[in-house]
């Protein structure tokens, strides 16, 4: 079976070879088992049910969450030469009676729908009308949207274990870029995959550089992110609240970037050619809220930035992701203040759940703060969230700037104390007035320029104090009263009051200049001739794609450009073990591709 795979990644798909477990799902499922696979954005997950639909006999149906990605899907294997289609309610009548009319008469290689299309009545008559050609096996992608623990929990995703009462002669394969243990059970159990192989692949993205930054000024400190590292370059800015995505979107507008907002708020058709722009167009900074982006499949986002903080690691993990899904180098960059954590602690305390479903939630933000503070590598930090060993990586702010930590015990009981001496009725920002000794009117008004605690704590600066305060509150010594957003004791800080434990903090290092950091771009160590050709790759690919009515990376992505830059292949035969031209586009691409290589040289 694998040598026939094989054939189909080269031939079809334009690869050399496969990549970690790949070969292994594969044979799984062309061989008619099930299988969950958990393997990080930008794997090759996709290859993982495509090329089985190829092997085997009939159609393959793919049960996507967004029509964007079902779009893009089916649009880049129409490029490749397979037969492929998508049925949605996007499509005018015309689109889909034929695609519809190809699926029922087994003309299709894979047809992608939606879960609530998927458990329609006309599509389950439509499915019966497909079984007599054979269906080649079913494909759940965003799988963790089964799971009410998972992020993106769709509770459509619940009712798909009736594929398996209904078709237990045909495999099933759910794949999930992000799952831990409880999320993975929930996939096997409502999807009823009991006899499902487990697939578990490396969560490592080594490509994704991990940053996060103390807060200050959000918005200049990501500007000044953007015009050192990213310009020109396409990226995603997560924001917490729609009012917030249309500030910043503003803000980044005013400055002279591409920006443009995204959220759930908008009115559709704004919201759709906000997307396709993004999409389809070079150096777009896309800003919005966590609407945006599961099953984006644009490989070139060279940046995903958050100025909020995310509700988990699984959260931080999915929407990091989506950066540098080509293998090329990319940031994960995100501003974490103290309000963050207030905020996120608000939301569970007043969200409607159950009080387990609130603590599963806490347990997950205080993994996620664990990150945020840790002075280790980040990545080996994430990593081990999912269960995987690994070493210090080299490549996150942790390791190439190490932060110090520091016996922070002496100023953490100080400033438990003053919460306790005011009363515990004031925010951090009151209580680090009265530490610092400050002759404020506030202060006055309340007597406590006349506690023990007034100016106890002259000899820090303000900014160290509010990351001791943001440190506490992430370790659980100080709660907020969400009601009044006041800092409280918590039964954890007694043993630090009485002298019983020490308090480790980490210190942020000092700002490195810019200019000592080497430039992480993908075009940076071209010569100007190099980039000069590099670009009229790039503009011939977009008016390529243009004409076909096709996202740019649809034709062929940077990496291929790039490849081909550094290969100058001379003959079409040369062209073809160049990764990412297949057949098809060989055919296609490769006289022109030559044409414009011949003319740069």
């Amino acid at each position: 079976m694998t040598a026939s795979a094989h054939s189909i990644l080269d031939e079809v798909f334009g690869y050399a070879a496969f990549r970690g477990q790949q070969a292994a799902i594969i044979d799984r499922v062309a061989a008619g088992g099930d299988a969950l696979v958990l393997m990080p954005t930008g794997g090759g997950k996709s290859l993982c049910y495509q090329i089985p639909a190829l092997l085997r006999p009939g159609t393959a149906i793919v049960v996507s969450p967004l029509i964007a990605l079902m779009q893009d899907q089916v649009a880049a294997l129409r490029e490749a030469g397979v037969r492929a289609a998508c049925i949605h309610s996007g499509q005018d009548t015309i689109e889909s009676d034929r695609a519809e009319r190809a699926f029922a008469d087994g003309k299709l290689d894979l047809v992608y729908v939606s879960p609530e299309r998927l458990l329609s009545p006309y599509f389950t008559h439509l499915l019966g009308k497909a079984e007599r050609h054979g269906l080649a096996l079913f494909a759940i992608d965003e799988a963790h949207c089964v799971s009410q623990w998972g992020h993106d929990f769709r509770p459509e995703y619940l009712k798909l274990g009736f594929l398996h009462e209904r078709y237990p002669a045909v495999p099933r394969i759910a794949l999930t870029a992000t799952a831990d243990e409880t999320t993975r059970q929930d996939i096997l159990a409502n999807l009823q995959l009991g006899e499902a192989r487990v697939f578990i692949d490396s969560f490592d993205r080594p490509n994704i550089r991990y940053r996060i930054v103390e807060k200050a000024n959000a918005r200049a400190q990501l500007l000044a992110f953007l015009r050192a590292e990213h310009a020109g370059e396409a990226g995603i800015v997560y924001c917490l609240s729609r009012r917030k995505v249309e500030e910043t979107a503003a803000f980044l507008s005013a400055e002279g970037l591409r920006a443009l907002p995204y959220h759930a708020g908008m009115d559709t058709p704004d919201r759709e050619r906000n997307q396709t722009a993004f999409l389809r167009e070079d150096g777009v900074v896309m800003v919005a809220t966590i609407a945006f982006g599961m099953g984006i499949d644009k490989p070139d986002v060279r940046f995903v930035a958050h100025l909020d903080l995310p509700k988990s690691i699984e959260g931080y993990y999915q929407e990091t992701g989506r950066a540098g899904r080509d293998g090329l180098p990319a940031d994960a960059w995100m501003a974490y203040g103290l309000a963050d954590v207030v905020q996120q602690r608000r939301m569970i305390v007043e969200s409607p759940a159950d009080e387990r479903h609130k603590r599963i939630a806490s347990a997950k933000l205080d993994a996620l703060l664990g990150l945020c503070e840790t002075s280790a590598c980040r990545r080996q930090r994430l990593l081990a969230y999912f269960g995987e060993d690994s070493g210090p990586c080299g490549n996150c702010d942790t390791c190439l700037d190490p932060p110090q930590t520091w016996d922070g015990t002496e100023a953490v009981r100080k400033a438990l104390s003053c919460v306790y001496r005011t009363g515990q009725r004031f925010g951090a920002g009151h209580v680090i007035d009265v530490l610092m000794g400050r002759d404020d009117e506030r202060v006055r008004q309340w007597g406590h320029d006349k506690l023990t605690t007034y100016g106890i704590g002259a000899d820090i600066a303000e900014k160290e104090w509010r990351g001791i305060f943001r440190q506490m509150v992430a370790l659980g010594l100080l709660a907020v009263d969400h009601a009044h957003g006041a800092l409280v004791l918590t039964a954890a800080s007694r043993p630090v009051l009485k002298g019983e434990q020490d308090v480790p903090l980490r210190r942020a290092p000092e700002r490195k200049k810019a200019a000592t950091t080497k430039s992480r771009r993908i075009d940076s160590d071209l010569s100007a001739e190099e980039h000069a050709l590099f670009e009229r790759l790039r503009a011939w690919r977009a008016a390529t794609a243009q004409a076909h009515g096709v996202p740019a990376y649809v034709i062929l992505h940077d990496s291929t450009l790039l490849e081909l830059l550094r290969a100058r292949p001379h003959s079409l035969e040369a062209m073809r073990h160049v990764s990412g031209i297949g057949a098809r586009k060989l055919e296609n691409f490769g006289a022109a591709l030559l044409d414009l290589l011949e003319a740069g040289a």
